[in-house]
């Protein structure tokens, strides 16, 4: 088959992940282990590559129970307990939480400390979500669907803020919907523009190719917001989470396919996703 191929220069790590990884390596090529609290990018041919290099995913649960170690603390950050129970078991704390997140959290907590209702916009038990909880003690209120709001009690005025890796458009619809209920709604635009600047380069990207292959992990939200884009604009898009899941007859002769990825895409995947398509 004479199949051309392209990635999406746009796709790959956001900065966030860039760093968070470029400092685990820098103390693994120096310690040779290092523990990181839940995975370090939600995509686990990643995590196998930096897991060889002597990284140790452990969970919180584990994390109570280590003393006097280093451990790294991902890009979507953690709650504020997590930094106290650090301090009481003499944990060291290397810090990779996203700026973008930070501010967030700092948003969230202020909020908070004012005393007005929050209503954080996000998955339910992703890590980013629990961290900007923890800024609230555990008093937000999480929706992750627009029908979750009709269980609730809503308060006269809200403050509505997002995990980062949202979609603008359903943002701003929720925000309407809210109103369309009589609440008063302090507005918090807290996404991160890298990855809805994705949403909008990724239509543009999507409708230039016959086929689209999508290479994200399958724990990836921001892959999944990602993933819908470029089906709402070219149909023809696959979702791989590694090379193997090609598959030879989604192709045909001639065929132009774009690949693309995630934030938590490594770019040697879409590479190893590109040699393979060539070699069918």
């Amino acid at each position: 088959m004479k199949l051309s191929v392209e990635i999406d220069e746009n796709s790959g790590f956001c900065f966030g992940v860039v760093f968070a990884i470029q400092m685990a390596e820098d103390i693994l090529n120096e310690e040779g282990h290092l523990f990181c609290l839940g995975d370090i990018v939600h995509n686990d041919e990643e995590v196998a590559r930096l897991r060889e290099k002597g990284l140790k995913i452990i969970d919180h649960d584990h994390f109570k129970e280590l003393r006097n170690t280093k451990v790294l603390i991902r890009a979507h950050g953690e709650p504020p307990e997590t930094y106290q129970l650090a301090l009481e078991n003499n944990i060291e704390l290397v810090d990779a939480s996203c700026p973008v997140v930070l501010k967030l959290q700092h948003r969230v907590r202020e909020a908070h400390n004012k005393n007005d209702k929050i209503l954080i916009y996000g998955k339910h038990g992703h890590a980013e979500v629990k961290g900007l909880l923890g800024q609230t003690q555990g008093e937000a209120t999480v929706i992750e669907q627009f029908d979750e709001l009709d269980k609730l009690e809503l308060p006269k005025k809200i403050q509505l803020f997002s995990q980062t890796t949202k979609r603008t458009k359903n943002l701003f619809a929720l925000k309407e919907k809210l109103e369309s209920k009589g609440v008063e709604v302090d507005f918090n635009d807290t996404l991160c523009r890298q990855v809805s600047n994705r949403d909008v380069q990724l239509r543009d990207f999507a409708k230039k190719f016959d086929k689209i292959v999508f290479v994200a992990g399958l724990k990836s939200s921001n892959g999944k917001v990602l993933f819908d884009v470029c089906k709402d604009n070219n149909p023809n898009t696959f979702f791989v989470s590694s090379k193997n899941e090609l598959q030879k007859e989604w192709f045909k002769e001639n065929d132009s396919i774009g690949i693309c990825g995630a934030t938590s895409t490594p770019q040697w995947q879409m590479d190893e996703v590109k040699e393979a398509i060539l070699n069918f």
